[in-house]
């Protein structure tokens, strides 16, 4: 284990070998979904990724701290809240229930850390306020406002101009900002919105101060790795840097490490096209170990496109590999605990998870062709020694193939769209607030005649879909 784990910095656009503030104490931070919704295989894809980086540091360094935060005050939450008649705590513990029993399926492990920006309002202000003494924020018209031109740096991380980025601008342009990249920290809340008292008087803080606050408070003013999809580089994560670096007048994040887009069949992923595939609904397809793999098949800073022959060829894979462990169980265990030293290394390599894959398959071969049970029990242990790093092959066989054969490849979503489902039920959820039994009971039938099936519960209402809907 004498090599470096080598990563690619997306801040120096380079591979370069990985070296920890602190080997004693590795820190990495990944942001975490909003909870107004169920996760689609967009979120659950940076989930599986960091936690097979997790599971590689944690081989190698004593104490890895790893903090995935929860985005638990938002406008959109807002809006599932109102259309509901929800408080919003309410809305983001179901999803954040939600969200731990999906990420659970896809054997991705609970991180250290699960900071929820509610539980972070006061090191807010209080970064806040800070920026504002240090001359990197001001206040206008009860909004609390970095201001862009303060920090030399920006830009680096994205790679972008700030003369260009204003030329271009996709940046909101208000009369309260003294430059137009400049971006919120704090901002006014109405008396129907969540709010909390400030200097700057009562609201809620913008979104990017949420994470580098959490960060400071738990990891420190430099952290070793920062993580995320690739579409949080500008200006979310840019942004952090921006704060973090201002506030501490130190380095905010070494190695910055992004994965890349989820398309389906080809196209993105959005609420217009109805294609957002929600995790609960593929594992009505397949065990969420398939899914696991499925989405790991791709190095994860390529694009990876979703498609049904993806899921059904991981499938196929997870069906090979138990099938051969079956036959080797009862086997005395021969007490290997060494992964490949192949699997380790290339792993060890901006985690080239595809081309671990490769050396897993020619260790299946080696314990399909084993022809003693001491020769059996040797590859099936050094399997499933390989196998732990990438989070798979961990469920006893049998019960693993008995998932197989419950789930049903190829079922088809309803016509109604993730979306409109989603619509429709907090429409329902609404009018059983308001006792108009009659329209809910007709939304409920609406959503039955497409194979949805409503949960009513203390919390809220859920949805899970039944057989297959004709399209």
């Amino acid at each position: 284990m004498n090599a470096s784990i080598c990563l690619h910095n997306t801040l120096t656009r380079r591979k370069e070998p990985f070296q920890p503030e602190r080997p004693e104490r590795v820190t990495m931070y990944v942001c975490g979904p909003t909870v107004y919704s169920y996760a689609h295989i967009g979120n659950a894809r940076p989930a599986v990724v960091f936690d097979v980086l997790a599971r590689l540091l944690r081989r190698r360094y004593p104490k890895v701290v790893y903090a995935r935060n929860f985005t638990d005050v938002d406008d959109k939450i807002n809006a599932a809240a109102e259309a509901v008649g929800a408080p919003i705590g309410q809305i983001a513990d179901r999803f954040i229930n939600a969200y731990h029993e999906d990420m659970c399926a896809l054997g991705v492990l609970a991180p250290d850390l699960e900071p929820r920006v509610t539980e972070h309002i006061p090191g807010i202000i209080e970064m806040i306020q800070t920026l504002i003494t240090r001359g990197h924020a001001y206040v206008e018209q009860g909004h609390a406002l970095f201001h862009v031109p303060s920090y030399p740096g920006y830009g680096r991380l994205s790679g972008r101009r700030p003369e260009d980025m204003i030329a271009g601008a996709r940046v909101e342009v208000a009369p309260y900002k003294r430059d137009p990249l400049d971006f919120v920290l704090w901002k006014p809340s109405i008396s129907e919105q969540p709010g909390w008292d400030s200097p700057w008087g009562r609201g809620r803080p913008g979104w990017h101060i949420e994470c580098s606050a959490m960060i400071g408070q738990h990891l420190g003013h430099t952290i070793d790795i920062h993580g995320g999809g690739q579409d949080l580089i500008f200006p979310h994560h840019e942004n952090e840097i921006a704060q973090g670096t201002c506030a501490h007048n130190a380095d905010y994040c070494k190695t910055w490490i992004h994965n890349s887009f989820v398309t389906v069949d080809g196209q993105k992923m959005s609420k217009s096209l109805g294609n957002v595939l929600l995790v609960r609904d593929l594992l009505a397809q397949a065990p969420g170990e398939a899914i696991r793999l499925a989405l790991l098949s791709t190095h994860y800073r390529r694009p990876l496109d979703w498609t049904v022959q993806r899921l059904a060829a991981a499938r196929t894979v997870v069906q090979r590999f138990y099938t051969a462990l079956e036959r080797s169980t009862g086997l005395a265990p021969v007490k290997f605990t060494e992964p490949d030293a192949t699997v380790l290394a290339v792993l060890q390599d901006d985690l080239n998870v595809p081309g671990a894959l490769v050396r897993l398959h020619e260790l299946l071969v080696n314990l399909e062709q084993a022809d003693t049970d001491v020769a059996r029990a040797q590859a099936r242990d050094h399997l499933l020694a390989s196998a732990g790093l990438l989070g798979l092959l961990q469920q006893v066989p049998r019960a693993a193939l008995a998932a197989l054969h419950q789930t049903t490849p190829g079922r088809a979503f309803p016509v109604l769209g993730t979306a409109r489902i989603e619509a429709l039920v907090a429409e329902r959820e609404q009018a059983r607030q308001q006792r108009d039994f009659a329209r809910a009971d007709a939304l409920r039938d609406q959503l039955a005649s497409a194979g949805v099936v409503v949960h009513d519960r203390p919390q809220g209402s859920t949805w899970t879909l039944t057989t297959e809907v004709p399209a």
